[in-house]
């Protein structure tokens, strides 16, 4: 074969040794990786034949080497880097739609586009796309593309669903028996409906009224009618129910059991209750379990289930239907649950365990029940709980066996870890390590559980090895002090780094010992570990990368160096420092704002300020989200628009400016918001924001489940007032809900807020006006004081007006028992100094739901504090760990005098998390003291130590910051710098701020900087730069830098079909 290659080649006054022709494709198909446009052309230009060929390696060889002679055909290789390469992929999807199915047989072709979407963005199945498919297949051919298309429905954006449907349902109805077809009869087989699949759902209504009864019924009658109608999340009640009505009609009796069994997710808009018996109502709510998958219409499925649980419970009590309530028990209240006797809960704990949903006030009273019955905290009745495993106390854990305790943390523990609270977690470690040798306990706790594990009590183990440290993880004070550890214990680099999370703890100063042949072999760990690095590391790998070889150097770490080594990026080089730098998180790697801006003009410079098409925004990636609102304004071409707004949704912190410009696109992108489809709305999601009002009311009111569904998916301080305003208005408006008012306060005239609307309006809740939430009615606060104490909107007055409703509802505050308080959410934070003291406080599980709230005054804190001291009976000085963990923030509130009191060993177990606390400079002073005599004087502590303890560090005085080794200044915590006084902060030596890292560099605050002289400006200019700060070797200038070669295009030499054939699918490499 080699010999008949070469004899071509001769034949067309081609002249090549193995050798150059090896050379030539190998840059040549360099070359077309990065001219994805190129690579299009030259596969549009194959023959037949010769896409068949492509297509026999490419896709259907079982080969992942294929010999000739003296060269090798590396296919996976070849494969990977189609695939990696951004527009690679999408050429291999549009071409394969182009010449596939001329080329090849239907079923080929089926299965080359299945292999291509699936590792593909689907996002290349836009609507003129799927326009192009082919209407005259094969009906097996047919039917396995659809089952494709089925398989991709989630992933695919909504106005290409409809596309997809609407290219099935011509296919469909073509297929159909024309001659049936008038006005009254449907295309709408059982078998169509199955073909459908998920499809189904974007039947018109009058379509499905249409259908026959006969298939209907036949339809229902399969035996995958229920999986298929247990995967329509995205139905509306409308079309629901317009299926169960043919169901009905079609001799389907809606209330016997096996029927509604097969109804699948149409069970959630079950509408037929008159004269229903108790047994079909929990034969409803046992199916409407899987209602909560739904996209949407959970305040309606809400109102279903109350309704359903009334006729469930008629002539019952709760304590002996509880376990046929399946999980419309998540609706009742915490004091409905509180009334619940012991044994209730236990005989129900199958199903309780099962339901999703749960409040924790609910999680806490259920929990308590549970073990009421229980004598011994075992790990078998641990394993029973599911979810409820949460609301087991604090105490309760410590007081477990230890053996016990050691399996629950590897079984049912482990999936609900971080829904643990700090309080709980700890008292589960401090039992742990109390009561079993360290190598074991360590050996015992897995994943996150790791990372509460404290720097001092790793210290004691000196039997670590790397197997231990695997599937954990690691804090990164707990990785520097490990990779330290084992990296005396292994000559092999690539044994530890291979474990991800250790790479968190690579310093420096490892980086720079590493041999040149070590580093660029284990690079690739460091490179799938990107995100794990923090943005010092990736600045110490790029001046390791560029001393070891500067010419391969990858393209992204140019940006963490200093400017001038962007300089010799353009032309040919610019491509492929996109496409590197398009794969990285910017906001990761380079923290500084000016450093950012200068590597984005350079991006700017590559793109000439303009985005053409589709594969430009390819080539961009993440990179999208940085550009300037003027590029989004007049580079990006509408066609690029259409393409980039799919990206542009996945960028979590896009400018007010952007946004702006962002939003004058989808207007000439999509004509005027009053025109928009609501597939158009769906597909621009969170974007809809960025209306005016009157532009949200009018598409609130045509597609009200579209924009809750948006609203409840964006994080609620993102969403702008006009959008919630307008949610507001538009669902108080449409409102049919029966509103009750509080009769013992004068409501007349004023609508109180029923629970339908309570759920709906999430966020946009806090709209209702103080008067209108001091009429809630008793039994609509009660059901809903949980989802109003998560409004992050609510200001002072509303909360205050909500407080004074919980006293009213549940009686004087020393009554208020431990779910009343953690109930109450944000609306806590209206409790002032004597109602704080007045509650009970004598569980530390109390208190640490009270700390997850960030926005008490030292007032209230010292009161929280005081009311748990005074309530337990304890001083500061007999404070557990878990009780430090569970007190959070509130321990900046201690005074001087109480912090030496703190013993040494229970403050070591949490130093971690009090290093988190954002606490007045005498708080951070006094806890430094207690660090010391945990780890010794802070003159002498390392990165580890220094990292460990975050914001304590602030705490250092001016003498023990000169006296601190240069190198452990990267170490701090970025918070800990901006916690630094001025007064302090100006004493740091030049090379100490200069081995600042970028990160913590840029948490410098103004009046940091403004106490500095020129000297320590400097360097902090050099830090902020990443510029070099050690190991001051001769350097290669920046302006040496070797931009990246067009590669040789000797290929042009061949006839265009056979040089992409050759070269741009076959990678040659020789063999020894």
């Amino acid at each position: 074969m080699p010999k008949k290659i070469m004899a071509y080649f001769h034949a067309q006054n081609v002249i090549f040794t193995i050798s150059s022709l090896q050379t030539s494709i190998k840059n040549y198909l360099e070359n077309l990786l990065y001219q994805p446009r190129q690579l299009l052309s030259d596969f549009q230009q194959l023959n037949h034949q010769q896409f068949q060929t492509a297509v026999k390696y490419l896709f259907r060889s079982k080969k992942n080497r294929f010999e000739l002679g003296n060269i090798v055909l590396d296919l996976d290789r070849i494969r990977e880097r189609i695939f990696q390469s951004p527009g690679g992929n999408r050429t291999l999807f549009l071409v394969t739609l182009e010449k596939c199915f001329p080329a090849l047989s239907s079923m080929e072709c089926v299965d080359i586009l299945s292999q291509v979407l699936r590792v593909s963005s689907v996002s290349y199945l836009q609507p003129d796309v799927i326009r192009s498919l082919p209407k005259d297949l094969p009906q097996d051919t047919f039917r396995n593309l659809s089952a494709v298309f089925k398989d991709l429905y989630d992933k695919t954006m909504a106005n290409a669903q409809r596309t997809l449907y609407d290219w099935m349902k011509q296919i469909l109805q073509k297929s159909y028996i024309t001659s049936e077809l008038n006005d009254s009869t449907s295309w709408v087989s059982a078998e169509n409906l199955w073909i459908l699949g998920r499809y189904m759902v974007h039947l018109p209504l009058e379509e499905i009224m249409k259908i026959s009864l006969n298939e209907m019924r036949l339809f229902i009658s399969y035996d995958n009618a229920t999986k298929q109608l247990d995967t329509v999340y995205d139905i509306t009640p409308e079309l629901a129910q317009a299926f169960l009505e043919r169901i009905n009609s079609s001799g389907f009796d809606l209330r016997n059991t096996s029927t509604i069994y097969r109804l699948g997710l149409l069970v959630c808009f079950y509408d037929n209750m008159e004269q229903m018996d108790a047994i079909v109502a929990r034969v409803l709510l046992h199916q409407m379990m899987k209602c909560n998958q739904l996209r949407g219409f959970q305040a309606d499925v809400y109102k279903l289930k109350a309704q359903l649980l009334d006729i469930a419970m008629q002539n019952q009590t709760l304590n002996d239907t509880l376990g046929s309530l399946s999980d419309a028990v998540v609706g009742l209240t915490s004091s409905q649950l509180d009334s619940l006797s012991p044994e209730a809960v236990h005989n129900a704990i199958s199903t309780l365990n099962q339901v999703s949903g749960w409040a924790k006030s609910q999680i806490m009273v259920l929990s308590s029940k549970y073990l009421t019955s229980e004598k011994v905290l075992s790990f078998y009745n641990i394993s029973q709980m599911g979810a409820l495993v949460t609301g087991i106390s604090t105490q309760s854990f410590y007081n477990m066996n230890p053996k016990e305790l050691s399996q629950v943390i590897r079984g049912t523990l482990s999936q609900y870890a971080s829904d643990l609270s700090p309080a709980q977690q700890q008292g589960i470690l401090t039992k742990m390590f109390a009561s079993r040798a360290l190598s074991s306990a360590v050996t015992d706790i897995q994943g996150a559980f790791f990372k509460e594990v404290c720097l001092s009590d790793l210290w004691k183990e000196t039997g670590f090895n790397s197997s231990i440290v695997k599937e954990k993880e690691l804090r990164k004070s707990q990785a520097l002090f490990l990779y330290e550890l084992l990296s005396k214990k292994t000559t092999a680099p690539a044994d530890l780094l291979s474990i991800g999370q250790l790479v968190k703890g690579v310093t420096c100063q490892q980086i720079e010992r590493m041999s040149t042949d070590s580093f660029l072999n284990n690079f690739r760990f460091f490179e799938k570990n990107l995100q794990l690095l923090s943005p010092y590391q990736v600045n110490c790998l790029a001046w390791k990368f560029w001393k070891a070889s500067n010419t391969s150097i990858p393209p992204f770490l140019l940006s963490v160096l200093p400017a001038q080594y962007l300089e010799s990026i353009s032309g040919t080089s610019c491509v492929p420092f996109l496409i590197s730098l398009g794969k990285t998180e910017l906001d990761l790697i380079i923290v500084n704002l000016h450093k950012k801006n200068t590597v984005l003009q350079k991006v700017q410079e590559c793109l000439n300020s303009s985005i053409s098409d589709e594969y430009d925004v390819d080539i961009l990636g993440n990179l999208i989200c940085h550009l300037p609102p003027a590029i989004i304004r007049d580079g990006i071409s509408l066609r690029a628009m259409a393409i980039a707004l799919h990206q542009f949704r996945f960028c979590r912190q896009l400018s007010h400016e952007q946004k702006t410009e962002i939003k004058y696109k989808l207007t000439e992108l999509y004509g005027i918001p009053e025109n928009w489809t609501a597939q158009t709305t769906q597909d621009i999601g969170p974007f809809v924001a960025l209306l005016s009002k009157d532009e949200l009311t009018v598409l609130a009111e045509k597609f009200p489940n579209t924009i809750l569904q948006i609203a409840k998916m964006a994080r609620p301080a993102s969403l702008p007032e006009e959008f919630l305003s307008a949610i507001f208005e538009s669902i108080r408006n449409s409102s049919t809900s029966i509103r009750a008012s509080d009769p013992t306060t004068d409501c007349t005239g004023i609508t109180a807020p029923s629970s339908d609307e309570i759920i709906k309006l999430a966020e946009a809740n806090a709209f209702w006006s103080v008067q209108e939430l001091q009429c809630l009615d008793t039994d609509t606060f009660t059901k809903n004081v949980e989802f109003l104490g998560t409004v992050m909107s609510f200001n002072r007055s509303q909360l205050i007006v909500l407080k004074e409703k919980a006293k009213q509802v549940w009686g004087a505050l020393p009554g208020w028992k431990s779910y009343h308080i953690v109930s109450l959410g944000r609306i806590a934070l209206a409790l002032n100094e004597s109602e704080i003291e007045a509650l009970d406080l004598s569980s530390i599980d109390t208190v640490a739901a009270l700390s997850q709230q960030t926005e008490w005054t030292l007032v209230q804190a010292k009161s929280i504090l005081q009311g748990f001291l005074e309530d337990t009976g304890q001083t500061v000085h007999g404070l557990k760990s878990f009780d430090l963990a569970g007190l959070g923030a509130n321990l900046c509130a201690l005074n001087t005098t109480d912090i030496k009191t703190i013993k040494t060993t229970e403050f070591s177990a949490v130093i971690a998390r009090v290093g988190l606390l954002p606490c007045s400079t005498p708080v951070l002073e006094e806890f430094k003291k207690v660090a010391e005599s945990v780890f010794g004087i802070a003159a002498e502590w390392n990165s580890s130590i220094i990292h460990e303890i975050g914001t304590i560090a602030a705490g250092l005085n001016e003498k023990e910051f000169k006296a601190l080794d240069k190198d452990v200044m990267p170490y701090f915590q970025p918070a800990a710098i901006r916690h630094i006084p001025d007064e302090v902060f100006k004493e740091l030596s030049p090379e100490q701020i200069a081995n600042l890292g970028l990160e913590n560099a840029a948490m410098v605050t103004e009046s940091q900087r403004n106490h500095l002289n020129a000297l320590q400006l400097e360097s902090l200019q050099l830090a902020l730069d990443g510029a070099r700060t050690s190991v001051q070797e001769t350097q290669t200038s920046a302006s040496t830098i070797e931009s990246t070669p067009t590669p040789a295009s000797n290929c042009a030499h061949f006839s265009s079909g056979f040089s992409i054939w050759l070269c741009a699918l076959y990678i040659l490499c020789p063999t020894y």
